[in-house]
């Protein structure tokens, strides 16, 4: 569940020890609800919103881009299911243009629905090109139950505090991408790199520190790692990128050597990949780059809790 905190407290009821929006408004395109598209149910909402408003969106598949400004915090949308819910757009001109789902926002939830970027998912005759699923720009930012799916650049976790639990992310190419300081947990990474050809592997995750300041970095804590085809585990965006997976499981499409260092040739000492506790036959270290990090046990503890995103307690930790 997620805390408003103290100063969004008085504007929303409690119960339980749990806030609630004070505000619900429905999304059915049959005509049943307040708004027929998720689109027009967010610019109902006002400029420097401080309170959270629900977006209940009933199932189906929706044809539209969805766009939450910056301006526009305090935003719980829910879908009906990660299975039962969609929202489908094809664009693809190029990474900041395509986002199916594209928020800004600080403070925004997002529950039991799906973005997809149809563009090359399935893979078809389209060239295979960046096309984005989500956007993520925003601080404290939580996903729960939420599907993204693509081919290349799924998801572009592009800055802000994230946690995505129990979520579906599937691409074959750079499919997490960006500078978000995030965690994933219990989730499932679904690599579709056979559809690249024969020889040529996918890569998941392609992060973007900067300096070894940059708090940020992408986490994996109990995650199921599967596909088809062959795959990396990532390589560096930017010269400081920081993956950790931790306690994952992994099975047999995770290439040998793990890691690809991709533009940093030669400064490998400067990127930190490294796994800690997974299970799986892709899980095995023997043939992998000696340039990863063997993080001790301190320290991946520090970073595989929800200390590493919520250290001020901008999210309170419930199981569902």
């Amino acid at each position: 569940m997620v805390s408003l905190g103290v100063e969004q407290a008085n504007g929303n009821r409690m119960f339980a020890q749990s806030y609630f929006p004070t505000q619900s408004i429905q999304v059915d395109p049959t005509g049943h609800g307040n708004f027929l598209t998720i689109q027009s149910a967010i610019d109902s909402i006002p400029s420097n919103n401080k309170f959270w408003t629900a977006i209940n969106v009933k199932a189906g598949t929706y044809r539209e881009k969805v766009k939450i400004p910056i301006d526009k915090p305090y935003i719980l949308l829910q879908g009906e299911g990660i299975s039962n819910t969609f929202v489908e757009w094809d664009d693809h001109d190029n990474t900041a243009q395509s986002p199916t789902f594209y928020t800004m926002a600080d403070n925004i939830v997002v529950k039991y629905i799906s973005f997809k970027n149809t563009y090359n998912d399935p893979p078809n005759k389209n060239p295979v090109v960046p096309a984005v699923a989500a956007l993520i720009s925003g601080d404290k930012c939580y996903f729960y139950n939420v599907g993204f799916y693509g081919f290349q650049d799924t998801l572009w976790d592009d800055q802000g505090r994230h946690y995505f639990k129990r979520c579906i992310i599937q691409g074959a190419v750079d499919f997490i991408f960006g500078a978000g300081q995030s965690l994933y947990e219990e989730s499932y990474i679904v690599v579709t790199a056979a559809a690249l050809g024969p020889g040529i592997s996918g890569i998941i995750t392609a992060q973007g520190r900067t300096s070894p300041e940059d708090a940020n970095g992408f986490i994996f804590k109990q995650c199921q790692i599967y596909g088809d085809g062959t795959t990396f585990l990532g390589r560096p965006w930017r010269a400081y990128a920081r993956v950790l997976f931790y306690e994952c499981s992994m099975t047999n499409i995770i290439e040998p050597a793990g890691w690809q260092p991709w533009n940093f040739v030669g400064h490998e000492d400067r990127i930190e990949f490294a796994e800690y506790g997974n299970i799986g036959p892709g899980s095995n270290t023997f043939n992998r780059v000696n340039w990863a990090k063997q993080y001790n046990g301190q320290t991946v503890n520090s970073l595989a809790s929800l200390r590493f995103i919520d250290e001020d307690g901008w999210l309170e930790h419930e199981q569902f």
